[in-house]
């Protein structure tokens, strides 16, 4: 069974509406740690995503403030680790992850998408670091600190919205995150953000779960040009399966759609920067997936190599791309 890394999912936010503190087995859900380990499981990166503006304004005073709902979703993870450690532990560096290869454990990745949290303070980079987190997509669906979305609400953004770059202390965080070791995720983040990251980063970054705008005209895609940027900068390209990201308005995606994805990954940016990012349990209870679950990543490497992947390229994809990025930036 090849192992996989996926660099996406949002299963915390799953658990934590539902008050759920384990997330060893969630059956209503589309991941839970019994069914990684079926999958072959040797990381999975967890997401701590923020709550919608809207809602935060409608909740008004009974929402608990962005920090205690970083906190709580983060304290999940870890009790999910104390309570399983022989099945799954907390990750926060390249050794961490080979360590827990040997022994058995999937490798927990705590990751933060909307960094809205930060309010232009850097030193909180540093506090979201000692929390355990070691990627942090810069932003979500609204402008933050660091920048301007790359959809705006969801939405398709107007070409001045597109072009907005990071703000002045975005592009100070750039270099505060590669100082700190912690992965830059340009998923989510407008054009001309992402642009300014490639200028600016001095490590590889990465896109956690997004796809080919040549394949699938969406903004929250990336171009062949962004691709082959990516690449040169020793990052990857977690391919998302979210149907609307694979084919434009689909409500059902397909492991043909995913297949379509991965190969122009390859073909444009090269082997090495094609890597997994799901987004299990983070695209509603209506849409369906290419895969219902990460148990079933073994029968897609089987898929690929049918498909003409090479056993090389599937391991790359699946595992070996990610861990030399964690290798260059996550030291610590």
């Amino acid at each position: 069974m090849t192992p996989f890394i996926d660099m996406h999912c949002d299963t915390l936010t799953q658990a934590n509406l539902h008050y759920i503190h384990d997330l060893n087995h969630l059956p209503a859900e589309q991941l839970d740690v019994k069914r990684l380990r079926a999958g072959g499981a040797a990381a999975q990166f967890f997401a701590i995503c923020l709550p919608k503006i809207t809602t935060v304004r409608r909740l008004g005073r009974l929402y608990e403030g962005d920090w205690k709902h970083i906190r709580r979703l983060a304290g999940i993870l870890r009790h999910t680790c104390d309570l399983h450690a022989d099945s799954i532990a907390l990750c926060k560096s390249a050794a961490d992850l080979e360590q827990n290869r040997e022994r058995g454990r999937i490798s927990a990745v705590l990751t933060i998408e909307d960094g809205r949290q930060i309010e232009g303070r850097m030193e909180r980079l540093a506090v979201y670091h000692r929390l355990g987190v070691r990627l942090l997509t810069l932003t979500w669906n609204y402008p933050n600190c660091f920048g301007y979305p790359g959809a705006p609400g969801g939405g398709r953004p107007t070409r001045e919205e597109s072009e907005r770059g990071l703000t002045a202390f975005g592009r100070e965080a750039v270099e505060e995150m590669n100082r700190l070791g912690m992965l830059i995720d340009v998923s989510h983040l407008s054009d001309g953000g992402f642009f300014d990251v490639a200028r600016l980063s001095r490590s590889p970054f990465v896109a956690s779960h997004s796809n080919c705008r040549a394949l699938c005209d969406h903004p929250r895609n990336l171009t062949d040009e962004m691709i082959r940027m990516i690449a040169l900068s020793g990052g990857v390209v977690g391919m998302t399966q979210v149907p609307a990201f694979l084919v434009r308005g689909a409500m059902r995606g397909t492991k043909e759609d995913c297949l379509s994805h991965l190969r122009h990954l390859r073909d444009v940016g090269g082997i090495d920067c094609v890597a997994l990012g799901s987004d299990f349990d983070g695209c509603g209870r209506k849409a369906r997936l290419g895969l219902k679950g990460p148990q079933e990543y073994p029968f897609f490497a089987e898929y690929l190599l049918k498909e003409g992947f090479t056993q090389d390229e599937v391991e790359k994809i699946f595992y070996k791309n990610v861990l030399r990025v964690f290798r260059d930036v996550l030291q610590r």
